[in-house]
């Protein structure tokens, strides 16, 4: 396999990168610092660790709060979002937290509300079909409505007090496009793929609009203190290499550019190989599904870019010995590569056993 050049922009590498001579020694590093010097390939004692979808599902104390909160309160309400946020750290220590929130706020703020069915799954309050439904979204007032956000980190920063990082996130442009154009989750959505083939300058115009949306909704939690931020790119999964760049690709490097590097940036895409194109959009680190080989995409990409992943998410669900074994058999395949984020290959599934959770973490950092 032939290793991607290196990107022409890596010496004008992360404001973080600046400080790395003051770092501690391995032994007294933070978590929040083991996952930043992580994000920029520097070398450490052993990889920083957190999981997609840490907080919520999977843990007793998330569903005693579900009893008395729905999700959107969670969502809507800082001290809840808060609380969720902070549970798998005090549970687990992960090296970050991720905030507790959904990609689907921006499409609300943007007027297109929805809700959960009571069979599950998401549903919009309607389908984008026609040029008119595109009109009818709106970018401004998009920090108004979304005020609860930043004031959520503003409360976990507090309580991390600087020992653990914080990422923010956002849905990618064509994730969001996919729901909003399907009227909700689907199993096999097709509405976005057929627009961007059969009327192109249309999708153009939803993207657009969807970026604008998704770079204020970043610089709102940048500014409010987060340490990085994860675009999650659910469905690129969805689109033909040939035709990644025009529904995902083009959209995420313009939001990366946009926020110029002000905190490390990681972008998930989950089910594709498009490894040249996200190494050029500007992401500092580049997640990796768990179906695809970590050693692979590490081999084709630049050593300035950092990866995150990806341990079967399925594991966490079977029995602890098994998981031990996978964990080490990954640290094994990385052992030497600087700049590596341990991670899921995708979200942790509800069912997971936590006996598991504890013993890949335990794997790790023994």
């Amino acid at each position: 396999m032939q290793r991607i050049a290196e990107p022409e922009n890596t010496a004008q590498t992360l404001t973080v990168v600046s400080k790395r001579r003051t770092f501690a020694s391995f032994e007294t590093l933070s978590s929040r610092e083991r996952f930043l010097r992580a994000t920029v390939c520097e070398p450490l004692d052993v990889p920083p660790v957190w999981l997609m979808r840490q907080a919520g599902r999977a843990l007793p104390e998330y569903r005693k709060l579900k009893e008395k909160y729905t999700f959107l309160d969670l969502v809507r309400t800082p001290e809840l979002a808060t609380e969720v946020t902070l549970q798998p750290i005090r549970r687990f220590g992960f090296d970050a937290a991720i905030l507790f929130s959904d990609i689907l706020v921006i499409q609300e703020a943007m007027g297109q509300g929805y809700s959960f069915r009571e069979s599950g799954g998401v549903a919009m309050d309607f389908s984008i079909c026609s040029d008119e439904d595109i009109n009818r979204l709106s970018v401004e007032g998009i920090a108004e409505r979304l005020a609860y956000v930043p004031a959520a980190i503003r409360m976990i920063k507090s309580e991390l007090s600087g020992r653990t990082a914080l990422i923010g996130f956002a849905g990618s442009p064509w994730t969001l496009a996919n729901f909003m154009l399907e009227g909700g989750s689907c199993k096999e959505p097709t509405r976005a793929l057929t627009l961007l083939k059969a009327e192109p300058e249309k999708y153009r115009k939803l993207a657009e609009k969807l970026t604008q949306a998704v770079i204020e909704f970043l610089r709102m939690q940048i500014t409010a203190g987060v340490d990085a931020i994860q675009i999650f790119d659910s469905h690129g999964g969805l689109l033909p290499g040939p035709l990644f760049r025009a529904g995902s690709g083009l959209w995420i490097e313009r939001i990366l550019h946009a926020i110029k590097r002000e905190v490390p940036t990681i972008v998930f895409s989950k089910g594709t190989r498009a490894w040249e194109e996200l190494a050029y959009s500007g992401a500092n680190v580049i997640g990796i599904d768990h179906g695809i080989s970590l050693v692979d995409a590490v081999a084709e990409l630049p050593t300035t870019i950092a990866v995150q992943g990806n341990l079967d998410p399925g594991l966490l669900t079977g029995e602890p010995a098994l998981v031990a074994e996978k964990t080490k058999e990954l640290i094994s395949s990385m052992r030497g590569r600087p700049g590596w984020i341990f991670n899921l290959g995708h979200g942790l599934p509800p069912g997971a056993n936590i006996d598991c959770i504890h013993t890949m973490i335990d794997t790790l950092r023994s």
